[in-house]
């Protein structure tokens, strides 16, 4: 872990004593349920954990703000970001359930009370949320109406609340495709290793997704 600790130097001890906990409790549940390929554990703390974090180096969520995490797999990137933010809710769903009951493990061991999870399609969520973050679930074209109706009216009022996509590659063709106003951060200007040269963080804001929907008869 310490490649996260590196980079998030202020980390208090009882976080870093989760994130070492999260580490063990991954491991374990990865045996059973395969939550990432297993040839990739040993990378563990770089391309997941530390992968997930990197949305704080873009974003603060607001203390009692309220974050969904959707296709969410093992937790990622939301058990991560529930370790950062103490005080901010966050909903974790997936549609395969094994996973959602090894994200509600862990959490539960982590003693994690900011954190829910649910085994549920992001269409069939009727919760508001002030954010929302995933990791590269589909193509941002498609992935996008499943969530424009999921903003809290403080979200689509503020121009920093929205969606935090982390993504990798060339992303200017699927930007286009999606229609949306989006703004991308290279994960490479915080990170170093190779893992992060073509990964970024694709923003759209929640206020350009109420529009879109209006635009299109969605909402």
């Amino acid at each position: 872990m310490e490649i996260l600790f590196r980079y998030f130097p202020d980390l208090t001890p009882r976080q870093r004593e989760q994130f070492e906990q999260l580490d063990h409790e991954f491991r374990g549940w990865n045996e059973r349920v395969n939550l990432i390929a297993r040839t990739d554990v040993d990378n563990l703390a770089e391309r997941h954990f530390l992968h997930s974090a990197a949305i704080a180096k873009v974003v603060q969520f607001p203390s009692g703000s309220s974050v969904l995490d959707v296709g969410t797999g093992g937790g990622l990137p939301g058990l991560p970001l529930a370790i950062l933010f103490p005080e901010v809710e966050f909903h974790l769903i997936d549609s395969i359930g094994k996973k959602i009951k090894a994200v509600q493990d862990m959490a539960h061991a982590l003693k994690l009370h900011n954190v829910t999870a649910e085994q549920i399609r992001a269409e069939q969520v009727r919760q508001k949320f002030d954010f929302v973050v995933s990791r590269a679930v589909t193509r941002l074209a498609n992935f996008h109406p499943w969530i424009t109706q999921r903003y809290t009216a403080t979200a689509t009022a503020s121009p920093t609340h929205g969606l935090y996509y982390l993504k990798g590659g060339d992303l200017s063709e699927e930007i286009a495709e999606s229609g949306l106003v989006a703004t991308v951060t290279d994960l490479s200007d915080f990170f170093r290793e190779e893992f992060f040269e073509t990964k970024k963080v694709v923003f759209v804001p929640a206020n350009n997704a109420l529009a879109r929907g209006k635009r299109t008869g969605n909402v």
